[in-house]
């Protein structure tokens, strides 16, 4: 039984990290062949892109008082840069920093492989003064890997080979599978984003969850403590995305 946890687990990680995801404002149902295998450990990554900003203080105290870790996708557009410093503060409290975009500008940033990542140079540039670069090894492409928005400024003539320089790097690249929509035109309140979020996570084992922390996530600081105890209600556990692998391992050992 171990094994088939194991290979079911193995087979949803791989596609966290190497299949399609969607635009933000589209229904994210491609990883539906990997549904849930009954008893097999369930694990989430609560993901915030597109910060630091007004809204990730609110949000981390509701992590801090949960004990739950998550990932934040940093930004360094001129909005995020006077909160650059909470950056020292997501990692002092024990959650990941990872790496989005300088500019989060498609057209520029997918018009060739040089100007992404000198985009990526340019972001690390920024957080240099608050957290060590040799933890920055995680990376979301802006749109993702291989999504409408991404692709209709280049990205799809280009994506292939970013995600091949990423590895050669040594770092890593993920998408996400179950979205919010906190960031769409439609500004969902706190109960249609926990919703949506319900929706997604149906039959998976492994969710990364797409939410935001940007000026307009408001609605997102509400909804938060509805969602981290949804997910405790259904029995996942609460990790970064680095800690994935590591923490599956060790469920998998405590069910031995």
């Amino acid at each position: 039984m171990l094994g088939l946890l194991s290979a079911a687990l193995a087979v949803v990680l791989h596609l966290l990290y190497h299949r399609q995801t969607w635009e933000t404002a589209i229904p994210n149902d491609c990883f539906a062949a990997a549904a849930v295998e009954p008893g097999a450990p369930r694990l989430v990554c609560l993901t915030f892109d597109d910060g630091p900003g007004v809204n990730t203080e609110p949000l981390l105290a509701i992590l801090e008082e949960e004990k739950v870790p998550a990932t934040f996708f940093v930004c360094a557009q001129p909005v995020n840069r006077p909160y650059l410093p909470l950056v020292r503060t997501i990692v002092q409290q024990g959650h990941q920093v990872a790496m989005h975009s300088a500019s989060h500008q498609y057209a520029q940033i997918y018009q060739s492989t040089d100007a992404f990542w000198q985009d990526i140079k340019e972001l690390r540039r920024q957080l240099e003064p608050y957290l060590s670069l040799g933890d920055l090894t995680w990376l979301r492409f802006p749109g993702g890997s291989t999504n409408t928005v991404s692709h209709r400024y280049g990205g799809r003539r280009i994506m292939e080979e970013l995600k091949a320089q990423t590895e050669e790097k040594g770092w890593h690249w993920i998408d996400w599978n179950v979205c919010g929509e906190d960031a769409t035109a439609s500004h969902p309140d706190a109960e249609q984003i926990l919703r949506n979020i319900r929706q997604d996570a149906a039959d998976k084992t492994v969710c990364v969850v797409l939410l935001h922390d940007t000026m307009t996530a408001g609605q997102t600081v509400e909804a938060l403590p509805g969602i981290i105890g949804w997910f405790r209600e259904q029995g996942y556990h609460f990790c970064t995305v680095a800690q994935m692998e590591q923490l599956q391992g060790s469920l998998q050992s405590a069910g031995e």
